[in-house]
């Protein structure tokens, strides 16, 4: 795997662990970025032809 694809899976698990401890707080404005950059994340994967699904997260 690539360096840009690396970079971009490290941040879907990022965006992935902001989401969750946005949701976790109830804060809105947070869940709302959050949910933004992920989708901002995944349309790029998709469009690199990146598998997203090797980004999982450590959540059970």
């Amino acid at each position: 795997m690539g360096e840009f694809a690396e970079a971009l899976l490290a941040r879907v698990r990022a965006a992935r662990v902001a989401l969750a401890a946005a949701v976790a707080a109830g804060d809105a404005y947070a869940v709302a970025m959050a949910q933004d950059e992920l989708d901002d994340m995944m349309r790029l994967a998709c469009g690199h032809g990146v598998a997203v699904e090797a980004a999982g997260t450590d959540e059970e």
